[in-house]
């Protein structure tokens, strides 16, 4: 109450003392009488405007905060690349959503440090704190999928002395431009490779039929059947490297289907038992009840299994049999997290313990020419893999010689049974992968 009095105080005095100099200087005929009552008239008005501002309650605006404000929490979540917002002393002051799953971000006022140790990440961010106008690499960063991302950093709030307050620091997903080169490169380098001896088959063929054998039926039958077998094989080549290349282009996007795994391991069993029967085998299929689901691309876990199974049938010896037996299991390999087994097991000759670590690779046989010779293109066991590394899953091989092999997968159970509004487009089913 006093402080309003003294302002209303303040005010009439600011108004009567022009208007009492104005009467003096009018009364010793210093000035004219015209512009003294222009001046009397602009203080009425000025004084009439205070008096209605402070009958209304209005008040005078604030002044402007030359310092930018801090980046919106919203304007951040809106964003769908990482975003991470740091002081110059590398702490956290903010992230959105995208680089919590993405990065692993922690909390705020942590190190950076303490949640990406890339020292490319940690160079921007001291560059930019020490002046540097901004910062742009290229990182690839190992979790949990290795992903590519161009790193920007820029300076923010910048304090009188031109040093900034804060940084952002923005990654750019490149992961799937940088996969498709390499596809493109590695599918290049491999059909080069691989197609260069069933081509140079039909060509021989070709010739031969063209010259000695132009007249010999028998001959024209038997050459004919081998070009067939080599036009499929390439066939076959072909759509496991476009089938790899898809798959490995994906790999750093986990999928968000919910799959039955049992109704899954019954329909491929029941889709290559046919198979199996031509060689007299017996396919045993052993689903734990309530199996739990996971979290998956149905088409992919079905090439996933489809391509076991079909090595079971492929490399057992005749009159055995494959089981496939599928078991809930309380921790993943290397996690805490509650799974899902799948075992795949048949009775064939076994592998080498010296070939394991190397099944998965592109093209590597332990036999190849017994591989060739049963249809494989050395890719199914590398899809698989890939496959599994996509789900955030894990494949173990073991083998005893003599009593045959098994190949399991593990992947994470799914938290909730309910599923979530999302369509994956996985690999076609006619593009089963055999190894």
């Amino acid at each position: 109450m006093m402080a309003d009095k003294n302002r209303n105080r303040a005010v009439v005095l600011a108004l009567l003392l022009p208007v009492g100099v104005t009467a003096l200087l009018m009364a010793l005929q210093v000035i004219e009488p015209r512009p003294c009552v222009a001046i009397l008239l602009a203080i009425a008005v000025a004084g009439l405007g205070l008096w209605r501002r402070r009958r209304d309650g209005i008040q005078p605006l604030p002044p402007v905060d030359p310092r930018p404000s801090a980046v919106p929490a919203e304007l951040l979540e809106c964003l769908p690349d990482p975003v991470i917002l740091l002081n110059n002393r590398r702490e956290i002051l903010a992230s959105n959503r995208a680089a919590r799953e993405t990065l692993g971000v922690g909390p705020v006022d942590s190190d950076l440090a303490l949640s990406l140790r890339h020292p490319v990440v940690l160079a921007a961010a001291e560059s930019v704190a020490q002046g540097a106008p901004n910062f742009s690499e290229e990182v690839t960063l190992p979790s949990p999928v290795p992903r590519t991302f161009c790193v920007f950093a820029a300076g923010l709030a910048k304090s009188a002395s031109g040093q900034p307050t804060q940084i952002v620091l923005v990654f750019r997903d490149e992961t799937n431009v940088k996969r498709a080169e390499q596809s493109r490169a590695d599918f290049v380098a491999n059909s080069s490779h691989e197609l260069r001896s069933p081509l140079s088959a039909i060509i021989g063929f070709i010739e031969t039929l063209l010259g000695p054998a132009s007249e010999d039926d028998e001959a024209r039958i038997r050459f004919l059947t081998l070009m067939q077998g080599e036009a499929y094989r390439m066939a076959r080549l072909v759509d496991d490297l476009m089938s790899l290349s898809r798959v490995e282009i994906n790999e750093h996007i986990p999928p968000r289907v919910v799959v039955d795994m049992a109704a899954l391991v019954d329909e491929a069993a029941c889709t290559l038992a046919p198979r199996a029967e031509k060689k007299q085998m017996t396919m045993e299929v052993d689903c734990q009840p309530a199996l739990p689901c996971v979290v998956g691309d149905p088409d992919q876990l079905t090439q996933v299994v489809h391509n076991l199974v079909d090595n079971a049938v492929k490399y057992g010896r005749p009159q055995t049999r494959i089981r496939i037996l599928a078991r809930s299991i309380d921790r993943l390999p290397g996690t805490n997290q509650p799974g899902v087994s799948i075992a795949v097991a048949d009775e064939g000759e076994g592998i080498p313990s010296i070939h394991l670590p190397r099944l998965t690779e592109r093209f590597y046989r332990v036999d190849e020419g017994r591989s060739r010779r049963l249809g494989g293109t050395g890719l199914g066991l590398a899809i698989v893999k890939h496959i599994v590394n996509r789900h955030r899953g894990r494949l173990t091989i073991e083998s005893v010689l003599g009593r045959g092999s098994t190949f399991t997968i593990f992947l994470p159970a799914v938290k909730q049974q309910a599923p979530e509004p999302a369509t994956e487009t996985g690999t076609d089913r006619d593009d089963v992968i055999k190894a």
